[in-house]
């Protein structure tokens, strides 16, 4: 699915001496028990993603171990060509042997998972810490596994020409700009990896990481794209699973243009309720009493911003940094994936900024570099899985029909997920045949799945779908949900739910269980200048 666009992203930044110190401060921890695969310290980029989510009582970053895992480019050919993945694992802390060794995927398609298992673990409970080695991955083309391919550094600097809709001029711009980076995908491409990057590639890589940990049955946690992953693997290696959990699901039916159409209709109604939330506490951000005030003001912004984008220079660096109609749209879409704290007080911060004439702030929240470098290896692994999983539509004027219907009712998202999507149209290797599990004869029957009702990067209707093909799953739903992904963001009803199922196995009888969300967030107290939670008489969970 389309990747979120974080505000304050913690990336590789490479800072030099991580990793001497990360490999010094882990001698204390446990070994990892797997023994096909030379362990040793990881890189520090990958320690420092993990650190950012270190608690005292989980230090998942001293605990982190990499190795690199050989496999075929072309498992037809198993003999020929070898790329390299990184594999990345954080070992258990009790004592003995690991109950097992959970394999772990972020999504994306194209997100980097090495970091993830550290992060797994940090966020997991002592009693799973305690039972579990928990194993990350790069896919093929991404992050530290080798080839990792960028194709044009300067294709995502700001500023960038207005989405649009659907008009001419921008039709013929991002048609233009899109075929040019997906001709750059396929020169930057030195070994054949775009014919062989599809998700029953992937799912072959993590049979071959399963094999080299030796363990008996695959474990599997899959978040987003990760959850056709997950689906995929199960199609082509039933037997092999153990205990599968997969968490904001994509349906099977929709892989990968309807999906992306979805998402649109979707994306357009949590950022509707962004905006009512906004409302609610006009007290603290002044953008409007009613969800109809706050939406027309958002949209006059940007289309403001569209024909004058607001550039701020940093004093100290002399760096630039542009806030576009496109860099605005991409960054507050963090506040339809997920209805946390850190995913909407920034974005509600940066309106408030530029409404009060703050434009360092508005700049902090929602601008992208002007010079430099952007890397653009996880869109190169979104498009490169995208594009050839399956045929998308080669005629433009199907796209633009469904775009334009679409974007009548849901214009927060629409021609700008098309214009991510527009290099499918070009890509230079020919795409394949989607695994469709609802035509798949055998399938594990003990798959446990998590879903929001209302997440809009992999909506309902689709969790549905895949919970009626995989017979004999349970799912566990957030009635009232709006996060993408609802392992470990802060319900305990859930989390338990995750426990229970890998420490025992035992999932709950009904095929669909209901819980409740947390609710929305509250703005901390040093932000309501004054005004009292008690006081505005608001229908908001504390």
């Amino acid at each position: 699915m389309k990747r979120l666009v974080t505000v304050a992203a913690v990336t590789g930044l490479g800072l030099a001496g991580l990793g001497s110190a990360a490999a010094s401060a882990d001698q204390g921890a446990a070994k990892p028990t797997a023994s096909k695969l030379a362990w040793h310290a990881c890189p520090a980029d990958i320690v420092k993603q993990v650190s950012a989510t270190d608690t005292p009582q989980a230090q998942g970053s001293k605990r982190i171990k990499c190795a690199e895992l050989s496999v075929p480019l072309d498992y037809a050919h198993p003999n020929g060509t070898k790329i390299t993945l990184e594999v990345t694992l954080t070992p258990h802390t009790g004592a003995g042997k690991a109950m097992g060794q959970m394999v772990v995927n972020p999504g994306g398609p194209g997100g980097s998972g090495a970091y993830f298992g550290g992060r797994v673990f940090n966020q997991s409970s002592k009693a799973m810490q305690d039972a579990y080695d928990f194993v990350g991955f790069d896919p093929r083309g991404i992050g530290h596994s080798v080839p990792a391919i960028r194709c044009d550094l300067k294709y995502q600097l700001e500023p960038r020409p207005d989405y649009g809709t659907g008009d001419p001029k921008s039709e013929k711009t991002w048609l233009g700009l899109t075929k040019r980076y997906a001709e750059a995908c396929g020169k930057a491409d030195k070994v054949g990896l775009l014919s062989h990057d599809k998700t029953v590639d992937s799912a072959r890589d993590v049979e071959s990481i399963r094999k080299a940990l030796g363990s008996r049955k695959l474990d599997y946690h899959g978040a987003s794209y990760g959850t056709y992953l997950g689906q995929v693997y199960a199609a082509l290696f039933p037997d092999k699973v153990g205990r599968m959990a997969l968490d904001g699901n994509i349906g099977p039916s929709g892989v990968w243009y309807d999906a992306n159409l979805q998402q649109d209709i979707w994306f357009d109604r949590n950022i509707d309720y962004f905006f009512g939330w906004l409302a609610k506490w006009d007290k603290v951000y002044h953008l409007g009493t009613t969800q109809k005030q706050v939406r027309a003001w958002f949209y006059d912004l940007r289309a403001k911003l569209a024909k004058n984008p607001v550039f701020v220079k940093d004093p100290q660096s002399g760096d630039v940094t542009a806030v576009t109609s496109d860099s605005l749209t991409d960054n507050i879409q963090n506040a339809g994936y997920r209805r946390l704290p850190s995913y909407w007080f920034p974005p509600a911060n940066g309106l408030a900024a530029y409404k009060k004439g703050d434009m360092a702030g508005f700049a902090d929240a929602f601008g992208g570099p002007t010079t430099g470098e952007s890397d653009d290896n996880s869109y190169f692994g979104y498009s490169a899985v995208q594009c050839t999983d399956v045929q998308w539509p080669t005629n433009w004027a199907k796209w633009q029909r469904d775009n334009t219907r679409i974007n009548r009712k849901h214009p927060f998202l629409t021609w700008g997920n098309a214009w991510y999507n527009t290099p499918c149209l070009y890509w230079p290797a020919k795409p394949g045949t989607p695994v469709d599990v609802r035509h798949v004869k055998k399938l594990p029957t003990n798959i446990m799945m998590f879903n929001a009702a209302n997440d809009a990067a992999t909506p309902y209707p689709g969790a549905l779908e895949l919970h009626r093909a995989l017979k004999g799953s349970r799912m566990l739903v957030e009635s009232d949900g709006r996060t993408h992904c609802i392992v470990h963001r802060g319900n305990p009803a859930v989390d338990a739910v995750w426990d229970t199922y890998f420490l025992t196995g035992k999932r709950p009888a009904k095929g669909l269980t209901f819980v409740k969300s947390t609710g929305d967030p509250v703005p901390p107290a040093n932000a309501l200048t004054g005004t009292s939670v008690k006081g505005l008489g608001l229908d908001i969970a504390k």
